[in-house]
């Protein structure tokens, strides 16, 4: 047996038993595939897959066994590159991350630039996605770490550590007749009024959903977006009051005295949420991943993550989690 044949077999139940898919995704033919995954049952003496004419159909039992083996081997020579690389490039090479607008824009950008002066070498690729592309970056070796909140805990091959805790604020413009209230503000007060939101899949708007429903209220929620850049756009033009993460609003001059936008704290309506990072589990981190994660949170330390990654142990945090 070769590795080619391992990688079509393992690549093939990835990819739900769709050849054409599979021989996509690894730029070669799909009777070559099917040649492959042939060889390599003759070889161990059992099917891998029980087929429909030239379709795959299911995964046999024994084909669960050998898949899972597959699954390990392939991990191992990842990291036989991963180590390789490090001690030949020492402290070169490029660091992948996976995260959302939110984190991209207004977490990573310091603890990124203090990695660039550790290790001038050391290029940076950025990937956004939701937090299921997220995940699905970091399982599919295209990212070295993930930063999310959402969905990052609901994959069981990904080891996920909590980073931070972050709440909502509520903005809306200086003029605007809750902007100057001295009490907290009310979940009634925000159901009176036009909201402008993240997307449901974002920045912990699950959260805000269940506590409406939880009071049986429903929010009129009059814009959707991904970005709290944009909320805060719409938000100052005076569609509705805008709920963003707090990051999103920490440097922003708008927010200063004099800029004309007001934000209020909401986290004792919708609690606290919890950033989280995420690696393969398994994987070999380069010693500039672990770095990237200690510059994220002082939660976070190259020998806690190196033996939750081994382990396969993730650590809970805040389990409540809601996507950011």
């Amino acid at each position: 047996m070769n590795l080619h044949q391992l990688r079509f077999a393992w690549e093939a139940a990835r990819r739900n038993l769709n050849l054409t898919e599979t021989a996509k995704a690894l730029h070669t033919s799909q009777p070559g595939i099917s040649k492959a995954i042939l060889e390599l049952e003759e070889e161990l003496g059992v099917d891998i897959f029980v087929r429909h004419g030239k379709r795959l159909k299911r995964v046999t039992e024994p084909g669960e066994q050998v898949l899972k083996s597959i699954d390990v081997i392939l991990r191992e020579m990842a990291n036989l590159k991963r180590i390789g690389a490090e001690y030949a490039l020492q402290d070169a090479g490029t660091l992948s991350i996976a995260t959302t607008h939110n984190q991209a824009r207004y977490v990573l950008p310091e603890p990124v630039a203090a990695l660039r002066k550790r290790y001038p070498k050391v290029s940076i690729s950025l990937h956004q996605g939701t937090p299921q592309q997220v995940a699905r970056m970091v399982l599919d070796d295209v990212a070295d770490i993930g930063l999310a909140t959402e969905s990052l805990a609901d994959f069981a091959d990904l080891i996920t550590l909590p980073a931070y805790e972050w709440q909502h604020v509520a903005v809306m413009p200086s003029d605007h007749p809750l902007a100057q209230q001295t009490t907290r503000l009310t979940l009634e007060q925000l159901a009176k009024e036009p909201l402008v939101c993240y997307h449901a899949a974002f920045a912990g708007r699950t959260r805000i959903d269940q506590v409406f429903a939880q009071r049986g209220m429903k929010p009129q929620v009059v814009l959707e977006a991904i970005d709290a850049d944009v909320i805060k756009t719409y938000t100052r033009l005076g569609l509705g009051i805008g709920l963003v993460s707090e990051m999103a609003v920490k440097d922003d001059p708008a927010f200063a005295p004099g800029g004309g936008m007001i934000a209020q704290p909401v986290g004792h309506l919708f609690g606290s949420n919890v950033a989280r990072v995420a690696f393969k589990r398994g994987t070999y981190l380069r010693q500039f991943v672990l770095t990237l994660a200690e510059l994220l949170s002082e939660r976070l330390n190259r020998t806690l993550i190196q033996q939750a990654v081994q382990s396969g142990t993730s650590r809970t945090g805040n389990e409540d989690d809601s996507g950011l």
